[in-house]
């Protein structure tokens, strides 16, 4: 929560106000002013960060006596990584404060603790901080071609590398192997760290490997894809889109592809 002394050395602040996996924006930018320029109830902002030595604060649009246009955090992939990771942190939080509002202890009320950043229960205490979930996201190279999958979910044609969950017990090579193995049929080798990116759709982390074919023939798995193909670089179809970690993957392994048959 915000006191005077901060409201009042508060200048040029970019507002993440947020509903779900959607933002407020104005004119395609995150809203950028002093307090004086928006009517919002900024005593209950909190700041998550800073971009460009201003603060980024996040309010929920539910908490405000006001209609906002939305625009979905996916339209905010060609923002500047640092402001766009700060937005997708402002999405997290704006989902745990509407998801966790009973204690998973004793069922008491939670309330959103302002230093912690966590809920907390009103009854035991218990802090109960945004849930992570973790992801896999792999490139898998055949030589001079690359795996890619097309999901029912994307209607406009769109090809993708393969991404699953994290299961219990489970390492995240395991899960490399078995997710490409459960939805293509083939067996991977030679499964190494890439990067990460959070994905707040609504709260996962996203960690990516790169992989080699080993064995196997290419069997989609229909109750999850629509189709699986191998593809060479010069002739690939639509894929997701720049300022996803899928993206990156997909030219990181069509470059490798490109340097080995040059």
């Amino acid at each position: 929560m915000l006191n005077k002394g901060d409201i009042n050395r508060m200048k040029d602040a970019y507002w993440c106000i947020v509903s779900g996996s959607d933002l407020w924006l104005v004119d395609g930018e995150l809203p950028q002013g002093t307090r004086h320029d928006f009517p919002l109830p900024i005593e209950q902002a909190i700041e998550i960060g800073r971009y460009q030595n201003s603060p980024v604060m996040w309010l929920n649009e539910a908490d405000i006596d006001a209609d906002f246009e939305l625009t979905s955090l996916r339209e905010c992939l060609h923002f500047p990584e640092p402001l766009f990771l700060l937005m997708s942190k402002a999405v997290q939080y704006g989902h745990m404060s509407q998801t966790m509002r009973f204690c998973s202890q004793c069922g008491g009320r939670n309330h959103l603790n302002h230093n912690q950043l966590a809920m907390q229960c009103g009854d035991c205490r218990t802090l109960h901080y945004p849930r992570i979930f973790p992801c896999v996201i792999v490139a898998v190279r055949k030589e001079n071609q690359l795996l890619l999958a097309q999901h029912p979910r994307h209607r406009n044609g769109m090809y993708t590398v393969i991404a699953g969950f994290l299961e219990v017990g489970e390492t995240l090579e395991q899960c490399v192997a078995r997710e490409v193995k459960e939805e293509t049929g083939i067996d991977v080798t030679n499964i190494r760290y890439f990067g990460s990116q959070p994905w707040a759709f609504p709260s996962s982390m996203m960690m990516g490997f790169l992989a080699d074919y080993q064995s196997g023939s290419l069997k989609p798995d229909y109750s999850e894809l629509s189709d699986a193909c191998w593809f060479h670089p010069d002739s690939m179809p639509p894929v997701a889109p720049k300022g996803t970690i899928a993206r990156e993957l997909i030219e990181t392994t069509c470059q490798l592809i490109n340097d080995l048959d040059s």
